[in-house]
């Protein structure tokens, strides 16, 4: 006997029949004789709904509030399907984030799991019951309701795997893997059968949306093994696992882009101890992360420095930067919304060389140019115009083989 932790996102339990569709899978599993817990979100399209219903009452609606509201969609989930298995003749009981005891930090919107009691969820497995569990949600040290942010069910579910030393979390979604690209943009993506935790940790951070990426750091520290699957296929999708010899033999093993950055540049910031911390300090007690930094040599003892940021940010980092930038004495502040991050990532990088002026000679072929450059052991990033992006990821695929078998 296993015990399996399955994650359904939003279009895997869109409709009716979808969550009956996926009550029949799970049951499916449990007689093979498996304990199984059921990460679901709520039904596709339902927290946008919410949110715009929010939006109707103020465009400011109050972080604590807003969070209230958006849980109540993977309560709608979790209710009606174990409303399904019940009536498919199994027993179930469906648990909200609060009543599981997932405790959270205090960031409305982008709470960060701390504990989980797992007291509650191990009582009802004993049972013999299926225990479906809120995705995205959790409660502060004061008892208010918390979530994740978007992609938060991946993190609850890879969490509570964690928690409960699950043998799998399998997390179902309407891909069928992990690829070496978007398949939308490039019909030559191949599925990977197996990717790292590395690998897909710098996939997940550079915009690859399948999984999220505090899911995957959660896997990575604690072993979790991954397996993304289709909600719609029998078929196996791609494991994630820890790095293996072998990877290193494929220079690059993915392409990924990101249309939601945004770049703000401070121009002739004075190069003097403690200034960086005073421009980042505000963004970082507002919760943004800043993603790629770049400072340019002194000249005259000032510098120029650039950063990006998530795109629904940008607003409220232009303005918090700009307060900074009076304040230092900064000429001023400059901000462009019309850009990409186009990546390339694989365990291979660390042991192949020349994998950046690859990337440069092929973009540079095209017109390209780049705006921004960022390193890691696995990943090169480029920050290039929007408008390229998609050509990009198709040039660069090419480039390093991946439409080809390896």
């Amino acid at each position: 006997m296993a015990l399996i932790v399955q994650k359904y996102g939003g279009t895997s339990v869109g409709s009716i029949d979808r969550i009956k569709s996926v009550a029949k899978r799970v049951i499916d599993t449990y007689k093979q004789g498996n304990q199984m817990v059921v990460v679901l979100s709520a039904m596709a399209g339902q927290t946008d709904g919410l949110i715009e219903l929010a939006k109707k009452v103020t465009q400011d609606p109050d972080p604590r509030e807003l969070d209230v509201l958006l849980s109540t969609g993977e309560q709608v989930s979790v209710a009606l399907f174990a409303m399904a298995i019940k009536s498919m003749g199994y027993d179930a009981r469906s648990l909200l984030g609060f009543q599981v005891g997932i405790h959270t930090d205090k960031l409305y919107g982008k709470a960060r799991i701390h504990q989980i009691d797992t007291k509650r969820i191990k009582e009802e497995l004993e049972k013999g019951r299926i225990v479906a569990v809120a995705g995205f949600q959790g409660l502060d040290e004061d008892g208010n309701i918390t979530t994740l942010g978007r992609g938060g069910s991946d993190t609850t579910a890879v969490a509570l795997a964690a928690a409960l030393n699950a043998d799998i979390c399998e997390i179902y979604t309407d891909v069928d893997g992990i690829y070496t690209t978007d398949p939308n943009i490039c019909p030559e993506a191949r599925k990977l059968d197996v990717i790292s935790y590395d690998e897909m940790l710098e996939m997940a951070s550079l915009g690859a949306k399948v999984l999220e990426i505090r899911a995957v750091e959660f896997a990575k520290k604690f072993n979790v093994k991954l397996h993304v699957r289709s909600s719609f296929k029998e078929e196996g999708g791609t494991m994630v696992v820890p790095e293996t010899k072998d990877m290193e033999k494929v220079v690059v093993s993915g392409v990924t882009y990101n249309k939601n950055e945004a770049r703000v540049t401070i121009k002739r910031v004075p190069d003097k101890p403690g200034i960086a911390a005073k421009i980042f300090k505000p963004l970082f007690d507002a919760g943004i992360v800043v993603d790629m930094i770049i400072q340019n040599t002194s000249e005259d003892g000032y510098t120029d420095m650039t950063f990006t940021v998530p795109k629904p940010d940008f607003k409220k980092s232009i303005q918090l930067v700009e307060k900074v930038a009076k304040e230092i004495g900064a000429e001023k502040v400059l901000g462009d919304e019309n850009i990409a991050k186009v990546s390339i990532v694989g365990v291979g990088m660390r042991t192949h060389a020349g994998v950046a002026q690859k990337m440069f000679e092929t973009l540079a072929q095209e017109g390209i140019n780049i705006l921004m450059i960022s390193t890691s052991e696995i990943k090169i990033s480029c920050v290039v115009e929007e408008k390229y992006t998609e050509l990009a990821v198709r040039v660069l695929h090419r480039a390093f083989g991946l439409d080809k078998n390896q």
